[in-house]
């Protein structure tokens, strides 16, 4: 019996050396919003908010309408950019190797007497310790009150709010970014919205007051191992028919030594006593969990 071998058709991808011969030849390429990995090839604008010399460990620009999740050690210091200015980043922080510790926006918004998010404002567990502190702003447009966008609202006010939709609701982000992370549904608390912000007014009414416009940035100081998810999508107050937004640029880099400078007050000045109680928690914490 003779055996008739035909010549593999690699011109389209109908075939598997097809459509092998056509994923390979993506290797290498670039899109405008992806991860970069090794994060030191990311493009320059994308580094060019991490300081001259350091070797980032996370650089990627995500879409809007997607979200993101990564895994990062106590001393990384994390800059998020709203390069377009219509972003908007709704973030969880869950503590690694102990998930049910997590960001805890109730206490993060009552512990330091201050709604409105800024420089110098402690981002709090439910255990009292300090998870990380916003050490860099130039946005001022931040929501620690509404929360996110649901499927229910994203359906009634786009047609759509699944994750995979062309109008995908923060908390089914947030859900997917929790379940990558071995979380479930309800692991997803209240979210810390960047880069679009709202006010309160004596009477209680909240005022959506939008994006501080291209280029604000936001950066984060880890206090403990963290895990990070975020999802950028619309705020749940944007008062625009459409669904519409921006891509943000996420760099980080491992900076042990901003630990020292934020206690000693020389980061972003004297730490008031709520904050310097909490750090002095989890500082607690992690030297008791070392002489085990």
């Amino acid at each position: 019996m003779t055996q008739t071998l035909e010549t593999p058709v690699t011109s389209g991808t109908a075939t598997t050396a097809g459509a092998r011969a056509h994923a390979r030849e993506q290797h290498g390429k670039t899109a405008d919003t992806m991860r970069h990995v090794p994060a030191a090839s990311a493009p320059s604008h994308l580094l060019a908010g991490a300081p001259d010399g350091v070797i980032p460990t996370w650089a990627e620009s995500l879409a809007f309408g997607r979200y993101t999740t990564m895994a990062l050690a106590r001393g990384t210091r994390i800059r998020l950019t709203d390069t377009a200015g219509d972003a908007c980043v709704h973030a969880l922080l869950y503590r690694a190797g102990n998930l049910h510790e997590r960001l805890n926006i109730a206490d993060t918004v009552k512990v330091p007497w201050q709604a409105y998010p800024g420089a110098g404002h402690p981002l709090l567990s439910e255990a009292g310790r300090l998870m990380a502190t916003i050490v860099e702003d130039t946005s001022s447009r931040h929501d620690a009150l509404t929360g996110a966008t649901t499927l229910t609202g994203n359906t009634a006010k786009y047609g759509a709010g699944t994750a995979h939709s062309a109008s995908p609701a923060a908390r089914e982000l947030l859900t997917l970014g929790a379940l990558k992370n071995g979380l479930g549904t309800r692991d997803v608390a209240p979210s810390l919205a960047f880069f679009k912000g709202i006010t309160v007014d004596p009477a209680g009414s909240i005022t959506f007051t939008g994006s501080a416009g291209p280029g604000a940035a936001v950066e984060l100081l880890l206090q403990m191992d963290a895990v990070l998810v975020l999802a950028n999508t619309a705020h749940p107050l944007d008062p625009r028919p459409d669904f519409t937004g921006t891509a943000v640029d996420i760099v980080a880099w491992h900076a042990p030594r901003d630990l020292g400078e934020l206690e000693a007050g020389r980061l972003t000045g004297p730490l008031a006593p709520e904050h310097l109680q909490a750090l002095r928690n989890t500082d607690h914490d992690l030297t008791a969990r070392n002489a085990r």
